[in-house]
């Protein structure tokens, strides 16, 4: 970005925010979703837009959201569903939240059951402006897919999940830079942002 583009988007951020504030938050058992978490925050480069406060924090940490323009928040996808620490957390969100939800899990990229999760945590999220969704796939602890490979009834899901391991990888992390960046492009309603 040059100079002059870079003042002129830096006088527009001004006057459509006055001061953009962003929260990256995630509940993450396995580092998976913190790692995810830590690539959306690392594209927020706010520094070269003249926005300078975001922070990253899990959700068990956040005390108020009512300051923030933007939250980020993701999850790791348990048995198709949201995990309840992040229920509760989008539960607090004040009407009107621009929110962007995230998720890591065993699953196929497109499966059924990551799917599944983002639209529940859109349905708690009922009175927020979603602005987007982002799912990536996410190592799966080996006692868990031991534990349901001994059942005959998960066997097929354990032996998907075993294909993830190594992720999230490089390129799910720059896929999630992408999200964070035209998440960031929605939220200041800017249509020239320029992508680094």
């Amino acid at each position: 970005m040059n100079g002059y583009s870079a003042n002129v988007l830096s006088c527009v951020l001004w006057e459509k925010e006055r001061l953009m504030k962003i929260l990256v938050t995630y509940y993450s058992k396995t580092g998976n979703t913190k790692a995810v978490a830590q690539a959306i925050y690392d594209a927020l480069d706010l520094k070269a837009l003249a926005l300078e406060d975001k922070e990253i924090t899990p959700v068990g940490e956040v005390d108020d959201t009512k300051e923030y323009s933007l939250i980020f928040c993701g999850f790791p996808v348990y048995a198709h569903s949201v995990p309840v620490p992040v229920q509760n957390f989008i539960k607090t969100l004040k009407p009107g939240t621009n929110l962007a939800l995230f998720s890591t899990h065993g699953s196929k990229t497109d499966g059924q059951m990551p799917k599944e999760a983002i639209h529940h945590a859109v349905g708690l999220a009922k009175d927020a402006n979603i602005l987007g969704s982002f799912t990536c796939r996410g190592k799966v602890a080996s006692e868990i897919i031991d534990d349901l490979m001994s059942k005959p009834e998960h066997k097929a899901w354990a032996l998907e999940a075993q294909s993830a391991q190594g992720h999230p990888d490089q390129a799910d992390l720059e896929d999630a830079h992408v999200f964070a960046r035209g998440t960031l492009k929605k939220a200041i309603g800017f249509k020239d942002f320029t992508k680094k």
